[in-house]
């Protein structure tokens, strides 16, 4: 129930916060907005203030901002012959700002949301290379490593952070290390083999670190961190995605609909701070998704309206409306897959 209750939650923010872009940018450029819904399918309560109807709908699998004239069809007729208020009559760089504010808004929550988290918690200090807790039956265990152990050389070598740390440990998956370690004013030396993690590749022994502590830093450099945050998030998503397509790399890390419930939960389980990072991770992933130039998505939209510039006229409405319903439904399919090979990840 926790983790149905947060996925509501933080879908329902993500959603809402994309679709308001979308809604906003329309008021400000004096596009009729017809209806504005949180939820897809029936309609469960509505109400219209002004011209817009307000509506939540039975499906929490989306939400829509619905503009006069938006796909280029007849459905509101006015009584003027053109109405400077329906979206297709707008200017190219009106309606693509338009389009382009749902994505926009999901990186702006996100740094909202990183700026929230260091506000409040502050920086983390940099970890020493004290122990806090040992895995049984891993590496570590089997040397005979206590938590409150701190290790102080690698194969000789200085170490003086659990960065530092981490960074020789994951990079030697199989190698035998030989690690100086201090324990109640006495030193002694161990030897272990750092055991290769398949699900992320990297060479572990099985400890985790000391309490971490947090240092204050304000609201500007809060703000600092969360655009810096939300630009190496952005960066490396990207990155993934490009080796996904050429091949770099395999496809097996995408999560679908139920992958991202069991991260909802798991970070449920670990507190508020936990749920705020993950949901500005799914923004960020939702920001970038709808700008590619699938279709159904606002990449897509967007690559229209680019091709009408160059053009000098619109794409045939009826041929771009077709594009977009072969798009949905091809991304309906997929999402098929995916959440059937997440239940037979997770429950297999």
């Amino acid at each position: 129930m926790q983790t149905i209750i947060a996925s509501i939650i933080i879908f329902g923010l993500i959603i809402f916060v994309h679709e308001f872009g979308h809604y906003l940018v329309a008021k400000l450029t004096g596009i009729r907005v017809e209806e504005f819904s949180l939820g897809m399918g029936p309609k469960v309560i509505g109400k219209k203030w002004g011209e817009t109807l307000y509506s939540i709908r039975a499906l929490p699998l989306g939400g829509f901002c619905k503009m006069t004239g938006e796909t280029g069809s007849d459905e509101y007729r006015p009584v003027e012959t053109h109405d400077l208020r329906r979206f297709d009559q707008k200017p190219i760089w009106v309606r693509m700002s338009v389009i382009f504010a749902g994505p926009l808004m999901n990186f702006l929550l996100a740094i909202v949301l990183f700026t929230m988290i260091f506000a409040i918690l502050g920086m983390p200090q940099d970890l020493t290379t004290k122990i806090g807790s040992v895995v049984t039956n891993e590496a570590a265990d089997s040397a005979g490593l206590k938590p409150g152990d701190r290790i102080v050389q690698i194969n000789d070598e200085p170490v003086d952070t659990w960065r530092d740390l981490v960074a020789i440990i994951h990079t030697n998956a199989g190698n035998r290390l030989k690690l100086t370690v201090e324990r109640e004013g006495n030193t002694f030396e161990v030897q272990v083999v750092p055991r290769l993690d398949p699900e992320n590749n990297v060479g572990i022994i099985g400890i985790t670190p000391d309490e971490i502590i947090w240092e204050n830093i304000g609201i500007i450099p809060a703000i600092k961190i969360g655009l810096e945050r939300t630009y190496e998030i952005t960066r490396l998503t990207i990155v993934g995605l490009l080796e996904i397509i050429t091949g770099k790399t395999s496809a097996e890390g995408i999560a679908g609909p139920v992958g991202i419930l069991q991260l909802i939960g798991e970070s449920a389980r670990f507190g508020l701070i936990y749920l705020v990072n993950l949901t500005a991770l799914i923004s960020i992933n939702l920001g970038l998704l709808n700008l590619l130039p699938i279709p159904a998505l606002d990449g897509s939209r967007l690559f229209f309206l680019g091709v009408e510039a160059l053009r000098g006229r619109p794409v045939n409405p009826a041929k771009e409306n077709f594009v977009h319903l072969v798009g949905f439904v091809l991304l309906m399919i997929l999402m098929v897959i995916i959440t059937y090979r997440d239940i037979l990840r997770i429950f297999g």
